[in-house]
């Protein structure tokens, strides 16, 4: 019998996996625990118009952060930070503060867990960053930290 996956089997197939499964596998295990259904025509269509679905909004989120990689090509985003005796910043600038930076001064909504910084920011000057906004999409930003 052929079944298309719901979920991944571990053992027998990965979700969206259109597989032939013995008769008694499918009645018994697979279609009663919810985890394929039977492949007919109509479940053939719904899952082409799925994986198409999804393959569209992988292309506008690639787009979008390839967007959003040239309007940080070349820009450098400055952070204000108070600092105590021998210019050492009270804490340190992270990710976190980066992020921020990038949505007030370029409009740029980046995740913080997508910032790589070279080295941990502890005192005023200038310092690099890696933004990885999609998979195979990165762009390197110059951040200054300035006394404020």
């Amino acid at each position: 019998m052929k079944v298309i996956y719901l979920q991944d089997v571990k053992g027998s197939g990965k979700k969206g996996e259109v597989k032939n499964v013995a008769d008694g596998y499918a009645r018994n295990m697979l279609l009663p625990k919810g985890l394929a259904v039977e492949a007919t025509p109509a479940n053939l269509t719904k899952l082409a118009g799925q994986k198409s679905s999804a393959q569209f909004k992988i292309d506008t989120e690639k787009k979008a952060a390839e967007e959003a990689a040239a309007k940080m090509k070349d820009k450098k985003v400055i952070i204000k930070a108070k600092a105590g005796s021998n210019d050492r910043l009270f804490g340190s600038v992270t990710a976190a503060h980066v992020a921020d930076a990038l949505n007030e001064q370029l409009g740029i909504k980046v995740d913080k867990k997508k910032i790589n910084l070279n080295t941990e920011i502890k005192a005023f000057g200038s310092y690099s960053a890696v933004v990885k906004l999609f998979t195979g999409v990165s762009e390197k930003i110059d951040v200054e930290v300035i006394e404020g």
